[in-house]
């Protein structure tokens, strides 16, 4: 049976820690892309179920944003506009849902297809793919109504805790495509490197690039 996805995204104020670098419009218009990137694999992955996309964004404004009749996954896709903590809404979706699911981050936009498709080799009940600095950009569930999330602290061990007290087996997946989220500035170095979607094209489009220091040859940054 093919997994469905959850996408939590959150637009408006997205991306704080990288201010001192990006406008506010800036920083949400990048938010909207790296969630393209993430539909875009998505789409070309082994997820056959819905595609649902849980936003504090306005629903209407979103989908407009996303040009969702252009898009590969437009037949795919719905949006829920839900302005609750996090954990309280997936928690709520997962106790009614019978079939795999896997919750990825919006901010992950070097994820592929194929990094997606590994994920499904496991099989385990629960897979957890961390994050930099303990936090969880994925999380597959094969069994979701028997298991709860939280999403703050360093979720990859509450999730892996949360699995082992509920008797259920767990894998931890390590991906480097999906364990760089854009939090902070060096992040985007990351993104200049290594992405090929939305994303990239737009810090391109606003004048960020690569700069390695001239000296050493072997210090690299961004800069506008």
């Amino acid at each position: 049976m093919k997994p469905k996805a959850i996408i939590p995204f959150k637009k408006k104020g997205a991306k704080s820690r990288l201010g001192t670098f990006l406008s506010e419009q800036e920083r949400e218009e990048l938010a909207i892309r790296m969630l393209m990137d993430v539909l875009d694999a998505l789409a070309c992955s082994e997820v056959g179920g819905e595609i649902g996309i849980i936003t504090t964004s306005t629903r209407d404004e979103l989908i407009e944003e996303l040009d969702i009749p252009q898009r590969a996954w437009s037949t795919k896709l719905s949006v829920r506009e839900d302005g609750r903590k996090l954990d309280e809404v997936l928690n709520e979706l997962l106790n009614a849902e019978r079939e795999p699911i896997l919750i990825i981050m919006a901010d992950i936009p070097l994820v592929t297809s194929e990094s997606i498709n590994r994920i499904f080799l496991h099989e385990e009940d629960v897979v957890v793919m961390p994050g930099r600095n303990g936090g969880t950009n994925a999380l597959f569930l094969r069994r979701p109504n028997e298991f709860s999330v939280s999403y703050y602290g360093i979720s990859c061990l509450e999730h892996i805790e949360t699995a082992k007290s509920r008797n259920m087996t767990y894998a931890v997946h390590d991906s480097f495509f999906i364990g760089v989220d854009i939090d902070e500035v060096e992040d985007l170095l990351e993104l200049l490197i290594h992405g090929r979607g939305a994303s990239m094209q737009y810090l391109r489009e606003i004048g960020v690039h690569i700069r390695v220091d001239k000296e050493s040859k072997m210090r690299a940054g961004v800069v506008r």
